[in-house]
């Protein structure tokens, strides 16, 4: 084929078009007719159609496609822009488009950018149509020029929240509470927690917000949904002069570093990358299965972890110690995003707490307390405990009742006998132990179901206090023979299946000899 036939061919071939249209801040009476003119004639496709325009389009019976499940496939948002933007050139490569988005195409909306470049890219005519914006809505409201220097930004241009207060500042984009949780965060970086802001939503409609709040108040705002925005007031010069010494001495000083020379340059590593990783996994664009989850439905897989890491400790399994540790703070990482998410509070927070507490309760080490030996640490921790929790006016308040029953029981008798309540010498302990054998033995001879439910609990609890004064923890030991039990019974049942025989086949005493076997094997 010749080379102007091969580009009369392609000419041929590319016969569409692309129009941009914005659908206004939210009442339909604010498209033009121009808009509606082009939405009516032409194959419509919608950035979302999470808008109250889209009603409109609805009732005068306006077909669309909406790009609303490629939020829900893209790993990032500018995944997400960018397939949006690719399918809309794919479609616009033999079709006249028009492509709607909220507010106005020049406004703030990352798609149009990339539209713009592609188009170009491939030859498409590009045609932009203005629109009102939420903004020209903001100005009235808000009584503000944007002649001011006013800038505006996506919630998640977090180069620019950094600027946050040196000139007047709208966000945009502040769609769910994940969202204005991060940029909380990065505000807060740079302003002081009580910033006064504006909390901005559904501009133009008869339920509209605008309304002054903190800044630590961001995302604990219940009407938070894709039509919120956030402005940023110029703040106070010597404000930000304060912010600014602020970083510069904490950056100097270096926090608990300066406070505590101890903990100088003693560790080297990082627990970012995994907060960034469990915070991806809960974004919009992120895994099914993380973000339906909450505390409720994740608190079993911690205790399970700490059981599994358990295991490996008691095989001396050091990879799997390294590994099951990991899982454990993973579930701590995923527990304080789904906190911080709901403005309870962050990782760092549970990390502030933990290391001021140990702290405190180390008076001996960044402190003037001089202790002898260990029991006066342990008589010193119990003090500092009692005061950092006055509301626990009970002996016994403060031990959860959701333990592992064994291990409930060893921290009840362990309190009560902080104030006496216990026996001194260990052989009265084993006398109780064999009254409450013999107890248990009279309530199975009367065949009396709940006298031997209580008898055999009062057995298993001063079995517990017994093996307490041993120096023993009975979790921990029942734990360890559950383990080995399941590790002599699979050698058991490896030597019946290597035999080729049936279970029946064989007398106890024959798998006895097995169990032996495996018995011998670990000694």
């Amino acid at each position: 084929m010749g080379t102007e036939h091969k580009a009369g061919f392609e000419n041929s071939r590319m016969k569409g078009s692309l129009t941009i249209v914005g659908l206004g801040p939210g009442a339909a009476g604010h498209l033009s007719l121009e808009t509606l003119k082009l939405l009516e004639e032409r194959f419509v496709i919608l950035r979302t159609e999470i808008h109250p325009t889209v009603a409109e389009l609805k009732r005068r019976g306006i077909s669309y496609i909406s790009c609303d499940t490629w939020y829900e496939k893209g790993a990032t948002f500018e995944d997400v822009y960018d397939n949006i933007s690719s399918f809309v050139i794919e479609q616009a490569e033999d079709k006249d488009v028009v492509y709607a988005v909220p507010g106005s195409p020049l406004v703030a909306e990352r798609t149009v950018v990339l539209l713009r470049n592609k188009a170009e890219k491939f030859g498409i005519p590009l045609t932009v149509k203005p629109a009102m914006s939420f903004l020209d809505l903001a100005y009235v409201k808000l009584g503000i020029d944007p002649i001011d220097g006013l800038r505006i930004v996506d919630a998640q241009e977090f180069s620019a929240l950094a600027d946050a207060g040196r000139y007047p500042l709208m966000v945009t984009q502040v769609y769910n509470k994940m969202v204005a949780s991060d940029m909380k965060l990065s505000l807060m970086d740079v302003l002081p927690d009580e910033t006064e802001l504006y909390f901005l939503r559904n501009l133009g409609l008869d339920d509209e917000i605008c309304r002054k709040i903190p800044l630590f108040e961001i995302d604990r705002q219940p009407e938070i949904d894709h039509l919120t925005s956030v402005f940023i007031p110029r703040q106070p010069e010597e404000t930000l002069q304060s912010m600014l010494q602020n970083a510069k001495d904490e950056n100097e000083t270096a926090g608990y570093w300066e406070r505590f020379p101890l903990l100088k340059r003693k560790t080297a590593f990082d627990v970012r990358p995994l907060a960034d990783v469990m915070q991806v996994l809960r974004e919009p664009g992120g895994c099914p299965w993380d973000r339906e989850q909450d505390f409720d439905t994740i608190r079993a897989n911690l205790i399970e972890e700490c059981y599994e890491f358990l295991e490996a400790v008691d095989d001396k399994d050091t990879h799997g110690m390294e590994e099951e540790l990991g899982d454990i703070l993973m579930q701590v990482v995923f527990h304080a995003r789904m906190a911080e998410e709901k403005g309870m509070f962050t990782l760092q927070d549970v990390i502030d707490g933990v290391t001021d507490k140990l702290i405190e309760r180390h008076p001996h080490v960044f402190g003037t307390v001089k202790v002898a030996n260990s029991d006066e640490v342990l008589t010193n921790w119990e003090a500092i405990k009692l005061q950092e929790k006055p509301e626990r006016e009970r002996v016994l308040d403060g031990i959860y009742k959701g333990l592992p029953s064994l291990l409930r029981a060893h921290k009840i008798q362990k309190r009560v006998a902080k104030v006496g309540f216990d026996w001194t010498e260990t052989d009265d302990v084993k006398k109780k132990v064999l009254e409450e054998w013999e107890e248990f033995n009279e309530a199975a001879a009367r065949q009396n179901q709940d006298d031997m439910e209580k008898e055999l609990g009062d057995l298993y609890f001063s079995l517990v206090n017994f093996a307490r004064h041993l120096g023993l923890e009975s979790e921990t030991a029942l734990n360890r023979c559950n383990n080995r039990f399941v590790t002599r019974f699979e050698h058991v049942e490896d030597r019946v299946t290597e035999s080729g025989k049936e279970w029946n086949a064989y007398s106890l005493e024959e798998l006895d000899r097995f169990w032996d076997e495996a018995k011998e094997a670990e000694e």
